[in-house]
């Protein structure tokens, strides 16, 4: 399935959205929770993702030669300056972009798995779960099963077949991995933890993987 970068913007789009709808009722402490990103809250990764909205690759490139090529410093810096003062301000400055084209990256579907997998890092945390639509999610796995950019989904599943249960994705040949298909995105973008909503002979080999470098 391939969507063109028409159309996957409206997809992005609804997704940002929704998941400001999500957080909107957080407490203090809520925020605070740490998120699936090693090391980053809920509301850093969010304000990451205000960051990678707001920027064109002018902008990060710029950001990368003033971080004299240290890309994690480079992240770290821009999800400073959208941090905001309270976790209000945060929310606020992530729905202002959230209608916005900009994308640091060429692929347009790489921002659509940006605000996925990163929406998830956010809610899964919190035991928020979301309905995605079949049409979002099966977007997101043909793309990530055709490339390694920017989370090198495509060899962590190399020689595996996966087969979502509840959508038309399927890919690949080998010892099978099956199961939702936001499961299978997750564990392409080596989450760990959706490895146990998994199945079949293949899951194994796909958690030795999970070391591999990750959004």
């Amino acid at each position: 399935m391939t969507t063109p970068a028409t159309g996957t913007w409206p997809l992005i789009h609804t997704e940002r959205t929704a998941l400001a709808a999500d957080l909107a009722q957080l407490t203090d402490h809520q925020w605070a929770t740490p998120s699936l990103c090693e090391g980053l809250t809920v509301r850093e990764v969010l304000a990451h993702l205000t960051s990678a909205a707001g920027l064109h690759p002018v902008r990060w490139m710029a950001g990368v030669i003033r971080c004299r090529f240290d890309f994690d410093k480079q992240v770290a810096m821009r999800l400073a300056e959208q941090l905001g003062a309270t976790p209000a301000e945060t929310l606020d400055r992530f729905r202002r972009v959230a209608t916005r084209t900009t994308k640091p990256i060429p692929s347009t579907v790489a921002m659509l798995g940006e605000t996925i997998v990163h929406g998830e890092d956010i809610r899964r945390p919190l035991g928020i779960e979301r309905d995605y639509p079949v049409r979002t999610l099966t977007t997101l796995a043909d793309y990530y099963q055709r490339t390694d950019l920017p989370v090198f989904t495509k060899t962590r599943i190399r020689e595996l077949r996966l087969t979502a249960t509840d959508s038309p994705f399927t890919t690949g040949e080998g010892p099978r991995v099956s199961g939702t298909t936001l499961a299978l995105i997750m564990a392409m973008a080596g989450r760990a933890s959706y490895l146990d909503a998994l199945d079949g002979d293949g899951v194994a080999i796909l958690r030795e993987r999970q070391a591999q470098p990750r959004a």
